[in-house]
């Protein structure tokens, strides 16, 4: 033991190694001292040994420092620690409260510098040529910058430096990979698309795809390219904060620039072109994001095309969207309780503009294709523009990659051509000319098609005969388009979304696999609430809120958000011109005129070609005089045999004018029965008031007189205006049950000034109203005093206000 410790002590190495430890340590005994210079000589001959020798003694990770210097170390990674081994920390070496006792030791003198047995470590070469015994050089690669001491104290708590392996003639690792040149443009633009947010969640993806050992090589690499940029091995970075560490490091570009590279050397060139087209959607979904910001984003406040434009989110109202469909018109009525007119008695669901086509909804019912019906004015294309723009907000519908609105009114303009599907959406959103073909069938993402307004086209949808188109650069017919997407041949992985109004199944074949939910409006408190977004002045909102209320037909009509929009049309100008006095005409009649323009012009204009003014006038002669004679019936429901009677088209009446609505129910089981009714009850008694007025002004007859004719065959002389009034005032008294009470205030709201300027392009004759409204009320005035029927007063009042607007 004494010639071991003597040899040990005159080893250079040795004395190094004691010195740090000896120094400050206080006295040991005869023992301790030898169990020290045992510790010290296996660290020695631990620097001493090569990379063979350490592998050979490496242990699995765990253990501490004295354990790694006896052999029991951690194991070195088969990819990341070929070049740097990295010791586990471990608590101070605790040498015992005595003094150390080094009388019996011999004395020693200082050595020299380890550094000079190796002939000159303090050279400028960084290259050191050593012979051994036989005369064989061994070269000893030194890199400064990157070296760390391989004597650090063991009082140290900096044990996680790395310590370079010195490289015998013997040793196989390879040199250090020349690390990859990062190279950016200076004039190449950053897409506004790359964010960080993006960057990171598209690399965290791509290498979660990978597997672990492609994700422990992967690392090694980044480790052996970019180690100045890691204060630890990457080993232990979870995902996140590898992604994490390697955007503090460098800039977004040079992050994917770096991933990619690694992903090529570990020869995952799937993953790059997975990369890539994240990339690339993520640019196409920005750009397509912008384009439909600037399509839907922003409304007029009115009518006037010149008008001030506002954002859409300042002025949208929830809508009510039911899960049920075939509900019928709402009958909610100011005088007359009707009973309900459908046979759907399923409990509806409350659903929002987030609830259509999301996931949850998916994974419950397994269809592609949702068919969203509603009445005219109903606030379906609002529910569109709602869902575009959450989308685009990412407020709903995450599972969606890219999400396309296409209006058949859009369409049109391609009936007369060939074209693909690819050249329609690049024609409407160019910045789809950056996808691949293989991106609009991939897995990851759905693509989600809104076609608004299947009502308005008029193509022949021939389901049986049309060919199959499966190529979507495929140049072909719209019609063939639209019959295949129908069919859901096209686009199998993509998402289908059409709004229509109600008449319109038979543009769905009989075996598609679909859902349908109904739009019905505004409920009571949304009607309000339009108002008070629409006038951003709370008084002026407090104002147009009142003159709704004054007539509780006016508020039940404004469940319809287009006859809202009509009402607020009518104050904007006023507000506009600051008349704090003025108000529009307060009679019902007004408004419902206004409706009723809108619907048979405008947005007829949409499905149908213009039709003459003799037309328009013969149109609503039939359809008034069907729902006159129904008013007399007490009927809300029309047949097909009323239908063959007016020898109207019912698609002209549900579908073009949008006056009327159609529904299914089921009077038995598997008996289906096909039911059209008007869009409301008071819209069916505008249309009889309105056939009853024109009747008399461009054929001078009184219907009420000439029913009377039919039945007793006599003579009447019912000519005069005042004596239609007269008779239609006393047929609504007759009635307890006031159905033509709605129907009589209508008919005296006609020859109103304000309206008649409105009708006027219907009359072929002219009637001197304004003195037939003074004496109409003369005699209004007579029936309540007479008290004849003093149930029936109320109405006559009402009639009264009607009258004086």
């Amino acid at each position: 033991m004494e010639n071991l410790r003597t040899d040990i002590l005159h080893c250079p190495m040795f004395f190094c190694r004691y010195r740090q430890v000896s120094s400050p340590r206080p006295s040991l005994g005869k023992q301790e001292g030898i169990s020290l210079i045992l510790v010290v000589c296996l660290v020695v001959c631990y620097d001493m040994m090569d990379d063979s020798e350490l592998e050979a003694m490496a242990m699995p990770s765990g253990s501490s420092l004295g354990d790694a210097v006896s052999g029991r170390g951690r194991s070195m990674s088969d990819e990341g620690d070929e070049l740097f081994y990295i010791p586990e920390r471990r608590p101070s070496l605790d040498l015992g409260p005595s003094p150390m006792d080094t009388s019996h030791w011999q004395y020693v003198d200082q050595a020299s510098s380890p550094a000079l047995g190796y002939r000159s470590m303090t050279s400028e070469d960084d290259s050191i040529h050593m012979s051994d015994e036989d005369g064989s050089p061994t070269r000893v690669q030194l890199n400064r910058a990157d070296s760390y001491s391989s004597c650090y104290s063991l009082d140290s708590d900096d044990c996680e430096k790395m310590i370079p392996k010195l490289k015998c003639k013997d040793d196989t690792v390879s040199e250090l990979p020349v690390k990859p040149e990062l190279f950016q443009d200076p004039n190449e633009t950053r897409h506004p698309s790359l964010t960080v947010a993006f960057t990171f969640k598209a690399i965290s993806k791509t290498l979660g795809k990978l597997s672990e050992a492609d994700i422990r090589y992967f690392k090694m690499l980044l480790w052996k390219h970019y180690s100045h940029s890691f204060n630890t091995h990457p080993q232990g970075l979870d995902m996140v904060d590898l992604v994490d560490r390697l955007l503090e490091c460098f800039n977004l570009e040079f992050s994917l620039q770096i991933t990619k590279t690694l992903l090529q050397d570990i020869g995952q060139t799937k993953m790059i072109d997975y990369l890539e087209t994240l990339c690339i959607k993520n640019e196409v979904r920005h750009d397509l994001c912008e384009n439909l910001k600037k399509k839907f984003g922003e409304v007029r406040e009115d009518a006037d095309p010149q008008g001030e434009r506002r954002p859409f989110d300042d002025v949208f109202t929830d809508l009510y969207i039911s899960s049920t469909c075939d509900n019928g018109p709402n009958i909610e009525h100011e005088v007359v309780t009707i009973e309900k007119l459908d046979s759907n008695h399923k409990k509806e669901k409350l659903l929002s503009t987030k609830d259509i086509f999301s996931a949850e909804r998916l994974k419950h019912k397994h269809f592609k294709f949702m068919l969203v019906t509603g009445v005219a004015g109903s606030g379906k294309s609002m529910a569109v523009r709602r869902l575009v723009l959450d989308w685009i907000e990412e407020k709903s519908h995450l599972h969606v990659s890219f999400l396309f609105p296409l209006s058949f009114r859009e369409l049109k303009q391609f009936e007369n051509s060939k074209i693909s599907v690819v050249e329609i959406l690049q024609t409407l959103y160019p910045a789809t000319k950056k996808l691949r073909d293989e991106d609009y069938s991939c897995d990851d993402g759905k693509i989600m098609f809104i076609f608004d307004g299947l009502d308005e086209y008029n193509g022949e949808l021939d389901f049986q005969n049309t060919s199959i188109l499966r190529d979507l650069k495929d140049p072909t017919t719209l019609n063939v388009i639209v019959v295949n997407l129908l069919r859901e041949r096209l686009l199998f992985r993509s998402l289908l979304l059409v709004f229509s109004r109600s008449q319109v199944r038979h543009c769905i074949p009989y075996d598609t696999h679909y859902d349908e939910i109904d739009v019905r409006g505004f409920l009571d408190p949304q009607k309000d609430e339009y108002f008070q977004k629409r006038f951003t002045d709370p008084d002026q909102a407090a104002r147009v809120i009142a003159y709704i209320n004054s007539s509780k037909t006016l508020r039940i009509m404004c469940h319809l958000p287009l006859f809202c929009s009509l009402v607020a049309d009518e104050f904007q100008p006023i507000f506009r011109n600051r008349a704090t006095q003025a108000e529009p005409p307060r009679n019902i009649t007004y408004m419902y005129t206004k409706l009723l323009l809108a619907l048979i012009r405008p947005r007829r204009a949409f499905r149908a070609p213009n039709r003459s003014l003799n037309k328009e006038r013969d149109f609503l002669m039939k359809v008034g005089k069907l729902a006159f004679d129904m008013l007399e019936g007490g009927k809300f429901k029309i047949s097909k045999y009323d239908w063959e009677e007016t020898g109207v088209n019912d698609e002209e009446v549900v579908i073009n004018s949008g006056l009327c609505t159609q529904y299914m129910r089921s009077p038995l089981v598997l008996c289906h029965e096909k039911v059209i009714s008007f869009i409301h009850p008071t819209m069916q008694e505008y249309l009889a008031a309105l056939y009853v007025f024109l009747y008399f002004t461009n054929q001078g007859k009184n219907i009420f007189e000439q029913q009377l004719k039919d039945r007793f065959k006599g003579i009447f002389k019912g000519h005069t205006a005042i004596e239609l009034y007269k008779s239609a005032v006393d047929s609504s008294l007759r009635y307890d049950d006031g159905k033509y009470d709605i129907f009589l205030r209508f008919l005296l709201g006609m020859g109103l000034k304000t309206n008649l300027g409105l009708l006027e392009p219907f009359c072929t004759s002219t009637v001197k109203w304004p003195t037939v409204v003074e004496d109409t009320t003369a005699l209004i005035e007579k029936r309540i005093r007479e008290n004849q029927y003093p149930g029936r007063n109320g109405n006559l009042t009402r009639c009264l206000e009607e009258l004086k607007s």
